[in-house]
């Protein structure tokens, strides 16, 4: 027997079956409710179609237009302060996570009360703080009227409704960002800790140079699940202001399902279009993320 075929030989006995029989379905499910939907959207995105009639191909009018929209770029603008300012979730997160990782008497009770946002629906958080911006009986009227002497209902302002609606996510985010901390703080090595004691390091010293690097995975994830959070923001939006007052806090998702699902929207290939701007969007975010993730593993 030659060494090729002794070679091809070892080879087939090498493949075992099995990882690939448990993956399977995962991957049957990806394939079905991830990848197909995108390549639908984009065919969809060059059609001409109300949802229901015959479709025309345009090829990229939808997306000439959109360039010519400007609720469009309202929309990305908004989108673009919603990442911003959704990153100081991560170290709020980070410092509460600090905060409740001390053993202290009632502590517990501290946690549960900073869990609490987290096991909320958006929808519940978005009416809580819609009724805390309400202008005839919300708190934070009040205290703008303290300090300005005049009363302000912020999401009936075109400044300030996408600063308040942020502010609404950020309370849940936060709290997710400070559970990834709490899971990480609780994995650090004890006794790097301790052997930098002994060097005199304390305070600032110790949390940069020995706490955040062991926790550099949970502020990958925190970072990630955030980023992809602001991009996708849809619900609150919906809940607290229907995109206005006059289309001035919507985003990139409110906006396309304004165009194609919502009561009065049939362009199904416009909302397309917006859709696939979205995906690319976040595909370079993603894709930026792996990549460095790739690079520090391999450098570690």
């Amino acid at each position: 027997m030659t060494s090729g075929a002794i070679t091809r030989r070892r080879k087939r006995k090498r493949f075992d079956p099995t990882p690939w029989l448990f993956l399977a379905p995962a991957m049957i499910f990806f394939l079905v409710y991830v990848i197909f939907p995108i390549g639908q959207s984009i065919g969809i995105s060059f059609l001409e179609w109300d949802g229901l009639g015959e479709k025309e191909w345009v090829g990229l009018r939808n997306y000439r237009d959109l360039l010519d929209d400007a609720a469009f770029y309202v929309s990305l603008k908004n989108n673009l302060i919603w990442l911003v300012l959704y990153l100081l979730a991560i170290p709020a997160g980070l410092f509460l996570a600090l905060f409740l990782n001390q053993t202290v008497t009632g502590i517990r009770l501290y946690k549960s009360l900073f869990f609490f946002p987290f096991v909320i629906s958006n929808v519940v958080v978005g009416l809580i703080f819609s009724w805390f911006y309400a202008p005839d009986f919300g708190f934070m009227p009040k205290i703008i009227g303290f300090f300005t002497g005049q009363e302000i209902a912020v999401l009936a302002n075109e400044t300030l409704a996408t600063y308040g609606i942020i502010a609404a996510g950020l309370w849940p985010q936060i709290a997710y960002c400070m559970i990834l901390y709490l899971t990480g703080l609780n994995s650090i090595n004890s006794e790097l800790v301790e052997a930098a004691r002994l060097d005199n390091a304390k305070g600032f010293k110790m949390l940069w140079h020995v706490i955040l690097p062991q926790l550099r995975p949970a502020t990958f994830i925190a970072l990630v699940v955030t980023v992809i959070g602001a991009l996708r923001s849809f619900d609150l939006v919906a809940i607290m202001t229907v995109g206005g007052p006059w289309g001035s806090s919507r985003v990139l998702s409110y906006f396309m399902f304004e165009q194609s699902l919502s009561e009065y929207g049939t362009s199904m290939g416009y909302g397309a279009a917006i859709a696939v701007v979205l995906f690319a969007i976040m595909l370079v975010f993603i894709t930026v993320f792996i990549v460095r993730m790739i690079i520090q593993e391999r450098t570690a």
